[in-house]
């Protein structure tokens, strides 16, 4: 087996518009088993998804009965792997819908379920696939990275419920982080940290630092800042953070463009401040709803440092909360998400 250690996870993917990536069925179950029960009587929709490759087909189809689902569908964008598929070389896409037929609980057989060709080429934005759309309860899939705003849009457009795989710096996208601000976006609770591997067509080009090759010859790349989101609820959500510490001026700095408290870290947030406070982007893993108000962000609250320091007493960049050194200088910050306790 091949390994190589270095990773930069999905930058020439996305340069290179490759979107392929194969999600692990261990990955699906761990995230899965926090909502099982809001799966009876819907109809699942996995439009990013060859049912011939799938993992999310694998276990939805598996677990059709348990699950209790009404219907399950799956479109693909063209054939995900021609060179497995030989016979999609024209580039047409297919198309699977599953009644939960099966009088086992393995995989069904593709061939005696019947995948279908689409009239066109199986873009998640075609008229084809947003009429399928429209029929679905709930999306959960692996979609395109390079296009996770246009895909969630639409989602929210046609009011769907969604459990989606994307990479966590679209929480700072200016149309992705107003959805975790009005409660109709969050993220999953499976995955918090670390890699994830994904594995990747026969031909994709493995140019990438992170990957390997099982004994098998499939092929495997290891990526950071994966993350689920969703709106689905799960009781996690409303678990209140536990706050030990104390407000103080002296340790609670306050920012020089904008009208709140540094609180370096989650568990440092103070228990008895009722004003606004700036956290870091990794509070949103410990956010309730039943807790904490998200007010907005750094990039959009912040005021331009040139309307309160003087220039070259301040690290220019994009918007940014800034503290003052105390010697006339100022610090520039990292994202802030700005938060208020609801319980006080």
């Amino acid at each position: 087996m091949k390994q190589v250690a270095k990773n930069r996870d999905f930058r020439e993917a996305r340069l290179a518009k490759k979107d392929e990536f194969y999600t692990q069925l261990t990955d699906i179950e761990r995230e899965l088993q926090h909502y099982e029960g809001q799966f009876r009587g819907k109809v699942v929709y996995c439009n990013c998804d060859d049912p011939r490759m799938s993992n999310f087909f694998r276990f939805f189809s598996t677990n059709f009965e348990r699950l209790g689902l009404k219907k399950l569908i799956t479109t693909c964008y063209r054939s995900q792997d021609p060179d497995r598929f030989p016979s999609d070389r024209s580039g047409r896409a297919v198309y699977l819908e599953y009644n939960g037929d099966k009088s086992d609980n393995q995989v069904p057989n593709i061939d005696e379920i019947g995948v279908q060709n689409l009239s066109g080429d199986g873009d998640f934005r075609s008229e084809e696939s947003v009429g399928l759309l429209k029929q679905a309860d709930i999306v959960v899939t692996n979609p395109p990275f390079s296009l996770f705003r246009e895909y969630i849009a639409q989602l929210v457009e046609h009011d769907k419920k969604f459990l989606v795989v994307g990479n966590m710096n679209a929480l700072t996208y200016k149309e992705i982080f107003p959805l975790f601000q009005e409660n109709k976006m969050w993220y999953g609770p499976s995955i918090r940290g670390g890699d994830r591997e994904f594995q990747v067509p026969d031909g994709y080009p493995l140019t990438a630092a992170g990957f390997r090759v099982d004994d098998r010859g499939r092929k495997y790349i290891r990526v950071k800042g994966v993350r689920w989101f969703t709106n689905l609820d799960y009781p996690g959500r409303h678990s209140s953070l536990e706050l030990l510490k104390r407000y103080s001026p002296s340790a609670y700095p306050k920012y020089a463009n904008f009208e709140a408290i540094e609180v370096g870290k989650t568990m440092d947030i103070p228990v008895d401040y009722d004003g606004l406070m700036g956290v870091p982007i990794t509070f949103l893993d410990k956010f309730s709803p039943d807790q904490f108000e998200i007010l907005g962000s750094s990039k959009t609250l912040g005021r331009p440092m040139s309307e309160v320091a003087e220039k070259g007493t301040y690290q220019q960049g994009g918007p940014r909360f800034y503290l003052p050194n105390g010697d006339g200088t100022y610090r520039r910050m990292y994202d802030r998400v700005v938060i208020r306790n609801k319980q006080l």
